[in-house]
C-alpha cells in the first residue's frame, strides 16, 4: 500500500511518499481502506515530535479517517467487514490502509458521505466533549470561541448554538470572521497576528468585553493559547469555565490570581483520552452529534481536497493557518 511516511522530525516538506505493507489487525483492531483522512493541527505538531505522542518511525501522519472495514480481529465484537466509519488514531491515517481499535471507531449515518465523515470526528467529539461535558455549557449562556474559523473553533461555534447558547467568534481576518458568523456565531471579534504586544492585547481585550457584554463570557473554548490566552481569561465571567483545548499559538503562561478573582475555572480538554478510558460515553456523545447532523445544525467545512501526494502541502496549509474549517486528503475517494 501507499502511504505519506515521516522518517526525521521536521516539517512537511521531510514528508515522502512511500510503500509499505498492508497492516493486519491484531486482537481488536479493525483494518479500515481509507477513502479520505482528515488534517489536523495535531499533524503539524506529530511530524516535528513537538506532541505529546511521538510513535516510533517511519510512520504515517494522519489522526482521522473515513472508509470501509476491510478486516477484523478475532476480539473485534461490533464491526463487520464492510461497514462505513469514521476513526481516530495517534497516526497512520495518511494511508491506503490503517489498523486501529474497534473502540476508536464509530460506524457512519447512512446519509453522511465519506468526505464529510473524514472532517468530523475529532473536530466535532472534541469540541461536544468540551461544551458539554467539560463546560457544561447551558442555554442562554454567552460561549467565546478563540480561533473560531478553525476546525475544532468552527464545530464549537457550530454546537454552541445548537446547544442554545449566545456565541462570539474570535478569529485573525475578517474571512476567518465570516466564515464564523455563515457557522451561526452571533457576534465576532478580531484579533492581531503576530506577537501580541501590550497594547495590543489590551485593545483585543476591550473588544472582547464590548462583544460579550457586562456578565462577561460564561464558557471559553480556547484551542490557540500564546498570547490571547491572558486577554481572553480577563474577560470571563463569575463563575466561568476556561476550556484549554489546544496550543496552536504556543503554551500560554496565565496570571493564576485571575482564577481567583473571577472564581472561574481553567479545565483541561483532551478528547482522545475520554475516548479511550470512556468509550461507552463517547459512543453515546457521538450519536447525539449524529441527531444535530441530521437535523442540518451541523456541517463540515471543508475548505480545500488535495491528492494523497499531495499531503504535505495540506499540512503546510494548516501550520501556516490559511485554513477555513478543514482540509481533507483524497485517499481513494470511494463514498
Amino acid at each position: 500500500m501507499r502511504r505519506i511516511e515521516s522518517r526525521a522530525p521536521g516539517g512537511p516538506e521531510t514528508l515522502v511518499l512511500a510503500d509499505a505493507a498492508r497492516p493486519e489487525p491484531q486482537g481488536d483492531e479493525v483494518v479500515i481502506d481509507v477513502a479520505f483522512c482528515g488534517i489536523n493541527y495535531p499533524d503539524v505538531l506529530i511530524i516535528e515530535d513537538r506532541y505529546q505522542i511521538r510513535p516510533p518511525r517511519p510512520f504515517a501522519p494522519g489522526s482521522e479517517v473515513s472508509g470501509v472495514v476491510s478486516a477484523v480481529g478475532p476480539d473485534v465484537k461490533h464491526l463487520n467487514v464492510g461497514d462505513r466509519v469514521m476513526a481516530a488514531m495517534a497516526s497512520g491515517g495518511l494511508a491506503e490502509q490503517v489498523a486501529t481499535p474497534e473502540r476508536f471507531c464509530v460506524r457512519l449515518p447512512p446519509a453522511m458521505p465519506m468526505d464529510e465523515a473524514g472532517a468530523f470526528l475529532m473536530t466535532y467529539g472534541t469540541s461536544f466533549f468540551a461544551l458539554s461535558d467539560r463546560g457544561r455549557l447551558k442555554a442562554g449562556e454567552t460561549l467565546l470561541v478563540l480561533g473560531a474559523a478553525g476546525g475544532v473553533g468552527l464545530a464549537a461555534v457550530q454546537i454552541g448554538k445548537a446547544m442554545g447558547a449566545r456565541v462570539v467568534a474570535a478569529a485573525s481576518s475578517e474571512d476567518k470572521l465570516g466564515a464564523a458568523r455563515a457557522g451561526g456565531a452571533d457576534a465576532g471579534v478580531l484579533y492581531p497576528t503576530g506577537a501580541l504586544d501590550m497594547d495590543g492585547a489590551q485593545a483585543f481585550g476591550a473588544a472582547l468585553k464590548a462583544a460579550l457584554g457586562a456578565g462577561g463570557a460564561d464558557v471559553i473554548y480556547d484551542p490557540i493559547g500564546g498570547a490571547l490566552t491572558e486577554p481572553a481569561l480577563r474577560a470571563i465571567g463569575w463563575r466561568g469555565r476556561y476550556l484549554v483545548v489546544g496550543f496552536a499559538g504556543g503554551v500560554p503562561n496565565p496570571p493564576l490570581n485571575l482564577a481567583l478573582l473571577k472564581q472561574c475555572e481553567i479545565v483541561g480538554v483532551w478528547w482522545g483520552a475520554h475516548v479511550d478510558r470512556e468509550p461507552d460515553t463517547h459512543q453515546a456523545s457521538m450519536q447525539a452529534l449524529f441527531d444535530l447532523y441530521a437535523q442540518g445544525r451541523l456541517k463540515p467545512l471543508i475548505s480545500a481536497r488535495y491528492d494523497l501526494e499531495d499531503a504535505p502541502a495540506a499540512i503546510q496549509a494548516l501550520s501556516e493557518r490559511r485554513v477555513l474549517g478543514k482540509v481533507v486528503v483524497t485517499v481513494s475517494g470511494v463514498n
